[in-house]
């Protein structure tokens, strides 16, 4: 986790002194919803990898790919390196539209089963709040290596939101167990402040959960208190009509069109980090 808090800070350092270079990626990634509604996920994974290669000097990235990460422990989309030190840590990149953000998938039920061991349907003891984030089991919630795109289509913005796990553990005082409402088919722990304000919550992961359905859960409109922002707030985004354009051309191109087109794009990348 330490190692992702200093690549958050030196990413929003970044931001802060120039804007127009995530606004640039993030325009031609959200444009990917024009040519599928899940195609901008896959593509952001290999867009933020190579926006750290060229712009945040002193880190390196690597995409793992689909098949590579899905047969690891962790989950993770890139591996981000630190050039000066040569450590090296998985990210997980999630775009998701502002609203339910999933934070770990949890596969293996650990953080839902620990919470029924207690038998309980509302938890406020401290003690127990305590035994509860410093158990195993719930290792990967102070461990989220999630790098979340957030977007809302309709104002076409967007905004890049990292869950505070830190101030959630220490706020968290209440943990209720909700089995009805919003045509609720499993259980769920529902994580709140002492105001009752929602922090996150734990849902259901059985065998017959889907992937909706069970893992690590927060919500950026009713959790804003507890997300730092890596872009400073919401910026505005357009759709970019020539890059779909472009992909249809490359679909249809050789290799050595792809490779002039490289040499194009690369020196258009060079003249935005002059400028």
């Amino acid at each position: 986790m330490r190692l992702y808090k200093d690549f958050q800070k030196r990413f929003k350092l970044l931001i802060e002194k120039d804007k127009r270079f995530i606004e640039t990626t993030l325009s031609n990634i959200f444009t990917m919803r024009i040519i599928g509604n899940k195609t901008h996920g896959d593509l952001a994974e290999i867009g933020i990898a190579e926006f750290i290669n060229q712009y945040m000097y002193d880190f390196k990235s690597v995409h793992v790919g689909k098949d590579l990460y899905r047969a690891k422990e962790h989950e993770e989309d890139i591996v981000i390196i630190n050039e000066l030190n040569g450590e090296k840590f998985p990210l997980s990149l999630k775009a998701y539209g502002d609203g339910p953000l999933q934070l770990s998938t949890d596969k293996k039920s650990k953080m839902f089963s620990f919470l029924e061991s207690f038998g309980k349907k509302i938890i406020k003891d401290e003690k127990i709040i305590a035994e509860i984030f410093n158990s195993e089991n719930f290792t990967d919630f102070s461990n989220i290596n999630v790098l979340p795109l957030i977007y809302n289509e309709k104002e076409k913005k967007c905004n890049i939101m990292i869950f505070d796990s830190e101030k959630a553990k220490i706020q968290t005082a209440i943990i209720s167990k909700i089995t009805k409402g919003n045509g609720r088919i499993h259980p769920t722990y529902v994580f709140q402040d002492k105001n009752k304000k929602y922090i996150c919550e734990v849902r259901y992961g059985g065998t017959s959960a889907n992937a909706l359905q069970r893992g690590l859960w927060t919500n950026t409109k009713r959790a804003v208190l507890f997300f730092d922002s890596l872009t400073n707030g919401w910026i505005e985004y357009k759709d970019n009509l020539s890059l779909v354009k472009l992909i249809g051309l490359a679909l249809n191109a050789t290799y050595v069109g792809h490779e002039e087109a490289n040499k194009i794009l690369q020196k258009d990348i060079d003249n935005l980090k002059k400028t």
